[in-house]
């Protein structure tokens, strides 16, 4: 198929900066969609019609003319974050034609003298900044693109929060145009200038003396939540997300959340991993809003009730991991029914009657018991000794594919 869509991206020196086949597009298109900051990019000698797109945004003005010939400005790079890859889910690879310009995070590469291989590329544009809290790590660089000018400054707020004020900032303004501009500062002592809309924030990622510091493994200190007292401690917390074995792109329901750690956990594994947490107690909801943005995944969305009621019409989950209320009537048998052909469920037990539940639902479907017994040293007297935690027992199904 002869691809009817071409998408130019545009850089901040505009025309002049194209290369010959995305001129050559322009020149030849009768009609030319995209921001209005792109068009006013363009010289009096392309004659195409310009159309901005809608507010609110929609392809809707590409599509409705699929099949004739158009052509897309985009902002450099189309496929990084950009409205190529918009495109690229709603369309065959073999309708467009994508002719990118550097992108802005290969300039600001470029200008900090950083290898782009080894920075994490992140965006804020229509996203919550609360999602930069899961990349946070002394030695890592992060090229962020802005949402707008306040950026930068509620970006610096979130390090020191977090324990990074020490991070060393440079904002970098119109890249690769003739208004371009560079700022230098550090997070904790950033006196929040007048910044354009158009930036890009490169943070180089210092922390303080005594910031903990925060794996991407599971198992993070119980500490590192607010809880009140109910929550899956560490230990078995690791255990019982090796089970549950994240992979991209899975969701997790986590019933009974608590203060939400194994979801969060879920989905700090891999940026593609999804999570809800079913959570009936109102201050432990709270808990897991709070949670959820101070460890970097605010995308984990919170159920309001208790299960099995406010599991009705859910997506379909590849894991479940039920915390508490195994033994309450039709929960177990609701998260058999949603979980999806070849999906893990694993429900940990500290109550007899729990672990009598479990053991019985072993009997009908199958599946591994495991007793977990963990014990810390303590002190007693002058010596110390061990202190048993109450014994968990987990079990682990997997949902046959002919269930």
């Amino acid at each position: 198929m002869t691809p009817w869509l071409t998408v130019v991206g545009i850089g901040e020196d505009g025309f002049k900066g194209l290369g010959k086949n995305a001129r050559h597009a322009l020149l030849g298109a009768s009609r030319i969609i995209g921001g209005q900051r792109q068009l006013d990019l363009l010289p009096a000698c392309i004659r195409g019609e310009r159309q901005s797109w809608p507010s609110p945004f929609s392809l809707d003005p590409v599509l409705t003319r699929r099949g004739e010939p158009v052509c897309v400005l985009a902002s450099g790079d189309p496929m990084f974050f950009g409205v190529g890859a918009t495109f690229a889910r709603q369309l065959p690879v073999d309708e467009m034609l994508i002719l990118p310009a550097p992108s802005s995070c290969s300039l600001a590469a470029a200008r900090m003298g950083w290898a782009l291989q080894d920075v994490v590329t992140l965006s804020v544009v229509a996203r919550p900044a609360a999602a930069l809290n899961a990349h946070w790590a002394s030695g890592v660089r992060l090229l962020v693109l802005s949402n707008d000018g306040r950026s930068p400054g509620e970006i610096c707020r979130l390090l020191c929060e977090r324990g990074f004020g020490a991070s060393r900032i440079t904002v970098l303004e119109h890249l690769g145009g003739e208004a371009e501009r560079r700022i230098d500062g550090v997070a904790d002592d950033w006196l929040d200038p007048v910044i354009a809309d158009l930036n890009l924030i490169a943070i180089d990622c210092v922390a303080d003396p005594a910031t903990a510091r925060l794996s991407r493994l599971a198992g993070l200190p119980d500490s590192a939540f607010k809880h009140d007292g109910q929550l899956t401690k560490r230990d078995v917390r690791a255990i019982t997300l090796a089970r549950l074995a994240p992979v991209p792109g899975e969701l997790l329901w986590d019933v009974g959340a608590g203060s939400g750690s194994i979801g969060i956990e879920w989905m700090r594994t891999h940026p593609g991993c999804r999570a809800l947490a079913i959570e009936a107690d109102a201050g432990r909801q709270q808990l897991i809003e709070h949670n959820r943005d101070a460890l970097g995944v605010p995308g984990l969305q919170l159920i309001r009730g208790s299960a099995p009621q406010a599991l009705a019409g859910l997506e379909s989950p590849d894991a479940i991991f039920i915390g508490g209320g195994v033994t309450r009537e039709g929960v177990l048998d609701t998260c058999w029914a949603a979980l999806k052909p070849g999906g893990r469920l694993i429900a940990n037990a500290v109550t007899l009657q729990s672990e009598m539940t479990l053991m019985a639902w072993r009997e009908q479907h199958g599946g591994e018991l495991t007793r977990i017994h963990i014990a810390q040293a303590q002190p007693l007297g002058d010596f110390d000794t061990w202190r048993q935690a109450l014994p968990i027992t987990l079990l682990d199904v997997t949902k046959p594919f002919d269930a």
